[in-house]
């Protein structure tokens, strides 16, 4: 049986005690009137087995009610845009905790107000659910067809710019040898551990939702205007004493079983096949150039280091005291 949409007068009704102060209209400098005082996100989420993405088809008397867009709204004070996204498309479509992976952020920028588009791999397959009055429907629509249906003027506007960008999921492969060996900080006392910490370092930049910059995968705000940050999927080849360290909540970790350069090559091949935008972070001339050969791009191993937060001490291990 259908399920029986509430009115818009009795919505209001109902959120009136549960509003947040994010809930507002607001004029940009452009002149318009959008909504969220501290601007907006939602979720672009593609489902790679089906080629489908998440849409929702949007009752009459919403903002440009009668088209289908992706599920989204007002941000909370404080709220990072990544997560007003997944909240906002939980609230609307159902979308369990952790279904969604972050790939990419874009950002739409009125001047004073933005809307953040979180685009977002499908990791565990989910059936949306109507779960507020704001839809008619919630479907995953084939990806070549989306177009043919009636979209909200904002999605239509920014399909060309974003659809590029649902296919091939950021892949960076890392170079674990070359990178921890770049950094005179002792490394070779314990090589085991100098591999730990940077699979560390890279799972707390994920945890940060920082991300990286598109420029990263050459990825340009010239060929994507408003294009924000890349959020990959992390692999880190590591070789030697190394071997056995395990995965990070983050990052797959891969032992290679001889030579490093020849692992992480196969990696590249490996995600290539399967249409990833991968780039190697290695400072290894000859890598490079076989990486490239591949079907990756390289970054130097400096440009992963400044990204990276460090960790904290231990603290049962405290810093030694500076000399006089």
């Amino acid at each position: 049986m259908p399920r029986r949409q509430t009115s818009r007068a009795r919505y209001a009704e109902i959120m009136s005690d549960l509003r947040n102060p994010g809930d507002a209209w607001v004029t940009a400098h452009d002149g318009g009137r959008y909504w969220g005082r501290f601007g907006a996100a939602g979720l672009l989420a593609y489902d790679r087995d089906r080629d489908a993405i998440l849409l929702q088809h949007r009752v009459t008397w919403s903002d440009h009610g009668d088209t289908w867009g992706i599920p989204g709204g007002a941000r909370h004070e404080g709220e990072s845009a990544v997560d007003a996204a997944i909240r906002e498309s939980q609230e609307e479509a159902g979308v369990p905790d952790d279904a969604v992976t972050p790939r990419y952020t874009h950002v739409l920028d009125r001047g004073g107000w933005t809307y953040t588009t979180l685009i977002a791999d499908v990791k565990t397959p989910f059936e949306p659910e109507i779960t507020d009055p704001e839809s008619h429907a919630l479907a995953g629509l084939p990806l070549d067809g989306a177009a043919q249906h009636n979209r909200h003027p904002a999605v239509a506007a920014s399909w060309q710019l974003l659809r590029p960008l649902l296919r091939g999921t950021p892949t960076v492969v890392v170079d674990a040898a070359n990178v921890i060996g770049s950094v005179p900080n002792g490394w070779w006392k314990d090589r085991r551990a100098a591999a730990e910490g940077l699979r560390d370092r890279i799972d707390a930049l994920v945890e940060s939702e920082r991300g990286v910059r598109p420029g990263f995968f050459d990825v340009q705000e010239s060929a994507v205007p408003g294009i924000d940050r890349a959020h990959p999927e992390w692999i880190m080849v590591v070789e030697g004493v190394a071997r056995g360290i395990g995965n990070g909540t983050h990052v797959r970790v891969v032992d290679a079983p001889e030579l490093g350069d020849d692992e992480i090559v196969a990696q590249i091949a490996a995600a290539t096949a399967r249409g990833a935008n991968t780039t190697v972070v290695t400072s290894d001339v000859e890598l490079q150039m076989r990486s490239h050969a591949a079907g990756a791009k390289s970054r130097g191993v400096r440009t992963l280091l400044q990204q990276l937060p460090d960790l904290p001490a231990p603290l049962d291990d405290p810093a030694e005291p500076a000399l006089p």
